[in-house]
């Protein structure tokens, strides 16, 4: 499967009030955000579940692939695209045998070692960060930033996306390092006009 990196949505109903998350999503995705993933850190198995097949609904409308962070198990019940694993959560061998070669894994690096372990084990891509402070993550006392990005992303050969910190105001200084894309979250989520501001992370 050949997969566009270059604006990943990572969802968080946090910061979006009222608003349907599958709404929320279809705005990003009219857009330009061409990857989502469901992330539910919050949610029950069963309701995690309705969420991620709602938003399914809209990202097969549009061909967009799905990730599940986390669940492997919610993301075989929906049959999403792939996986989005962290350090903490399966290994990345085990999670390939049970998904399968046509599905997506996804791994969170922090560092040139992750980086390569990654790539070893078998990742389709890498999630590198977190590259500035964040406020959706309590574990960012030490961020990469621009420089630490390029090390990490210059140490492997298979795609990667920054994540942690990006905004309108420093996404062009992590795109410039020719990283595969950005993956964010309250820098189109908290808008008021979503998919402005997803227009508005797309380099032409």
């Amino acid at each position: 499967m050949a997969v566009d990196y270059s604006l990943y949505l990572v969802t968080d109903r946090r910061f979006i009030g009222e608003k349907p998350l599958k709404k929320a999503v279809e705005e990003a995705i009219i857009g330009g955000v061409t990857l989502v993933q469901i992330r539910e850190k919050l949610a029950s198995t069963r309701e995690f579940y309705n969420v991620a097949l709602e938003v399914k609904q809209v990202t097969s409308h549009y061909n967009v692939p799905i990730i599940i962070n986390d669940r492997i198990d919610i993301a075989q019940a929906i049959d999403a695209d792939g996986v989005h694993l962290g350090q903490s959560d399966m290994p990345l061998s085990i999670a390939r045998k049970i998904l399968g070669d046509k599905k997506i894994i996804g791994i969170s690096t922090g560092n040139i070692e992750e980086a390569l372990e990654a790539e070893s084990g078998g990742a389709d891509y890498i999630g590198i960060g977190t590259i500035f402070n964040t406020g959706t993550k309590k574990d960012t006392d030490n961020p990469l930033g621009v420089d630490g990005l390029k090390k990490v992303y210059g140490s492997v050969n298979i795609p990667a996306v920054a994540i942690g910190g990006i905004n309108h105001d420093n996404f062009k200084d992590i795109l410039s390092t020719g990283v595969d894309g950005i993956a964010v979250v309250t820098a189109i989520l908290r808008s008021k006009n979503i998919t402005s501001a997803a227009k508005q992370l797309k380099i032409k």
